[in-house]
């Protein structure tokens, strides 16, 4: 009998799932980072490769793509200022300023017409105070797989609150990232594998090559 995990994985329906990026923008994991050791983890370990090919096969099978962006104004209205993060965030020599390149997301990583991106200014989480719940439900999702970085802070956000909301939480343990490198392993395995079914990309990769109903 298959166990709860692979029932899931086996599961991902296009017409109610949506692959969800976090923080997958130029001034984060690009070649000018505002954050360089995150967005080497990020390349090196090959996660935000295969943050592009779930994005290119979510394209391919009619999955939804949110990409979620955290950025700020340049005159700051609206930002936290309630935690050391974000103060160290704001001397940092990149910004992620609206508008900005930094706030674009980041190659490879391919963007369709039919994608969303929600753009956050303030908190640490890319649901909580934004658009994306609403937009989950009138997409009619159930399960939400979460990817990109970091797996320090934004990634656990997304799905504790992912799961606090009601949605079945995948992530693909290959498809997201923190730093150190060693540290996003001993975070899925103590904390998100309690709460998200874990898997990789390939194994979601081989779900969506069954026929599905499309959007």
């Amino acid at each position: 009998m298959p166990s709860d995990a692979a029932r899931i994985i086996g599961q991902l329906d296009p017409a109610t799932t949506v692959l969800l990026t976090v923080e997958c923008q130029r001034g984060v994991v690009g070649p000018e980072s505002a954050l360089p050791e995150l967005a080497d983890v990020a390349r090196t370990s090959g996660a935000l490769a295969n943050v592009a090919r779930l994005v290119a096969a979510a394209h391919d099978t009619g999955v939804q793509v949110l990409h979620a962006v955290a950025e700020r104004r340049p005159d700051g209205r609206g930002a936290s200022h309630n935690a050391r993060l974000f103060k160290a965030a704001a001397r940092l020599p990149v910004q992620q300023l609206t508008g900005s390149t930094a706030v674009r997301i980041a190659d490879p990583i391919p963007v369709s017409d039919e994608d969303l991106v929600v753009r956050r200014l303030h908190g640490l989480s890319p649901i909580a105070g934004t658009e994306v719940d609403a937009l989950l439900r009138n997409f009619g999702c159930r399960t939400l797989i979460v990817t990109g970085v970091s797996s320090n802070v934004a990634i656990p956000n997304a799905v504790f609150d992912a799961v606090n909301l009601g949605y079945t939480a995948v992530v693909p343990a290959d498809a997201i990232a923190g730093v150190p490198a060693d540290y996003t392993p001993a975070m899925v395995r103590n904390t998100l594998a309690l709460v998200a079914t874990v898997t990789t990309t390939d194994e979601v990769l081989t779900s969506w090559r069954w026929p599905r109903r499309g959007r």
